[in-house]
């Protein structure tokens, strides 16, 4: 990202030491483009996505064409929730902190009507939401007759929770000689129609989405039963025990499903969302941004206002309608220079394509992620106990401990059974709720056709070995729990296998030939969706086929003899003439 030093924007001594106060010396892409612009009193459709620096952008022009001999509203912002209005009229605050003649007022829906009264007649910077907006206009206590600028920000946002008539409404009051300055992270046909009705000649700002960094961020995908995802959930935050995560959600009710579900099963965790009292929302940011809950659920709408930099983990329970709904989703983590993770629930081969497509238009690589077991879960639980208690112990323990310990032992215990007794006291409640999670298993149906011939092709000319795991799709296998099996008890990448086939009782993997007595040794034993599995060469004992279960039988003739056994058969369908299954 190129560096645009502040000091380039020929800012005011007070803007400028404003600013340096804030904390930037440079500005980022959209705040160097934007600024100028804005200044000459050109209108502006600006496209560029969240966390990129917009409100600074609109903030410092907006400070600056305040006239002091005037009293009266001369600029007007326009935020889709009462977080982010909030959050813009404390930026813009902070930039006029040196400017004693610039006054705000924050008008929010939920506020105090008294208050607002108050605040509108001395400002001349008016930030607030549209319904509430709208509402003061016509009570007469806002009046737009002197208004210079009005920005509209998240501008796609507002138009997705049915604010176009208010919008209208209130640009259709504004003075015809007046700024209308947009922002908006996408730019559908709906915002086109808003520039297009009362901008003039606007001049378009793009920030590409190569200039808004992932490279810090980690992502994956699991794919997982439709039926079973809160549960799959459950085991990916039991596993990894982020510090600090979010969940997103694309409804309101999930949101609160979600949250819900994860405080009964004894995690730190609010819910966010639009339908929520203005108190209850600006309680449960604060405890998210001060750490009292380490676990927020939010929509896409309700966490645009938020701004913690030291998120470790975002999990979209459901993927996004859109692609920058991702983005924006998944750049909550992996900010100020810290690395992050990103993992997405995707259930079923449409949703996996849209995955797909999101991988492709963000030049990113979402690599599929084996599910853990509970096994899995309980295992790294013992494991993150034991590495903490042996840190511990390397410290020398407090006197007063060493002598209780030697109390007991002079009453016949041994300093095994007092170890035992223990930990059973400080991690025996743990491991009794782990002791009680959901078994999630793969929703991919088992292949009921005939598997073809196992043929691996060495690439580069390089010598492989077939090896046999006894699991098959029987126990609902899939080739993303078998790649993910052997990195992790390997250390193998997907990168260095060959051919993966799947059948009922067994599974066959090409590997180096120099690879094979690691993974022979290392995945013996270990566990691949809660069943202990062994290797075998090919050459070797390969483990005898368990018997088939009776099918239906089925008429040669019936092209829907593929299908799995109970699905029935399909209406065929006439094309040209011609009868075709549907397949």
């Amino acid at each position: 990202m190129s560096n645009h030093p502040f000091s380039e924007l020929n800012l005011s001594p007070a803007i400028a030491n404003a600013v340096a106060e804030m904390g930037f010396t440079s500005a980022t892409p959209i705040q160097a483009e934007a600024i100028p612009v804005i200044r000459t009193g050109a209108d502006v459709l600006a496209r560029s996505q969240t966390g990129t620096g917009k409100t600074v952008a609109f903030g410092i022009p907006a400070v600056e064409c305040v006239d002091p001999q005037a009293s009266c509203v001369q600029v007007l912002v326009l935020s889709p929730t009462r977080e982010l209005a909030h959050q813009c009229g404390d930026e813009i605050r902070k930039l006029a902190k040196h400017l004693s003649h610039v006054k705000t007022a924050d008008i929010l829906g939920g506020g105090d009507y008294r208050g607002q009264f108050k605040n509108l007649q001395s400002a001349n910077i008016v930030i607030g939401t549209p319904g509430r907006i709208m509402d003061h206009i016509r009570r007469g206590s806002l009046q737009l007759g002197q208004l210079k600028m009005v920005v509209l920000d998240e501008a796609d946002e507002m138009l997705n929770m049915g604010f176009r008539e208010d919008i209208e409404f209130i640009l259709e009051g504004a003075p015809e000689e007046r700024q209308i300055v947009l922002f908006s992270a996408t730019v559908p046909d709906a915002i086109l129609a808003i520039a297009a009705q009362f901008q003039t000649d606007p001049v378009h700002i793009a920030i590409n989405r190569e200039q808004v960094t992932l490279d810090q961020i980690q992502q994956f995908s699991v794919d997982v039963p439709m039926r079973q995802k809160k549960d799959a959930l459950k085991l990916l935050l039991h596993y990894y025990q982020p510090t600090r995560s979010m969940i997103f959600a694309n409804t309101k009710s999930m949101v609160d499903e979600l949250t819900e579900l994860l405080a009964e099963a004894g995690f730190s965790v609010e819910g966010l969302h639009g339908d929520m009292k203005q108190l209850q929302r600006t309680n449960v940011m604060n405890g998210f941004k001060k750490g009292r809950i380490s676990i927020l659920v939010a929509t896409d709408v309700a966490a645009r206002g938020i701004d913690v930099s030291d998120i470790d983990y975002v999990f979209n329970f459901d993927i996004p309608k859109e692609t920058e709904y991702y983005v924006h989703r998944i750049g909550r983590t992996g900010r100020a220079g810290r690395s992050g993770t990103a993992i997405t629930l995707h259930c079923g081969r449409q949703q996996m394509y849209q995955l797909k497509r999101l991988a492709k238009v963000t030049k990113s690589d979402i690599a599929e992620l084996a599910l853990p077991t509970a096994d899995d879960v309980r295992q790294k639980a013992q494991t993150r106990f034991v590495d903490g208690l042996a840190q511990q112990l390397s410290a020398a323990p407090q006197e007063q401990y060493t002598q209780v310990v030697a109390q007991l032992m002079e009453q016949g215990h041994d300093a095994q059974t007092i170890a035992a007794v223990l930990l059973e006291n400080s991690f025996g409640k743990t491991l009794e709720q782990l002791n009680t999670l959901p078994t999630v298993s793969s929703k991919m149906s088992p292949r009921r056709d005939r598997p073809e011939p196992f043929v691996s092709h060495a690439r580069d000319n390089r010598s492989e070995a077939l090896l046999v795991i006894d699991t098959g799709w029987e126990d609902r296998i899939t080739k993303s729990h078998i790649v993910g099996a052997i990195a992790k008890h390997t250390g193998i990448k997907a990168s260095d296998l060959g051919k993966i086939q799947i059948s009922e009782a067994f599974t066959m993997v090409a590997v180096p030939e120099e690879l094979r007595d690691k993974m022979m040794h290392s995945l013996h034993g270990c566990t691949i969706c809660g069943k202990a599995v062994d290797v075998f060469p090919m050459e070797g004992q390969i483990p005898p086929r368990k018997p088939a279960k009776a099918r239906p039988a089925h008429n040669r003739g019936d092209r829907n003899h593929r299908n799995a056994p109970g699905r029935g058969a399909r209406p065929y369908k006439k094309h040209s003439g011609q009868h075709q299954a549907h397949q």
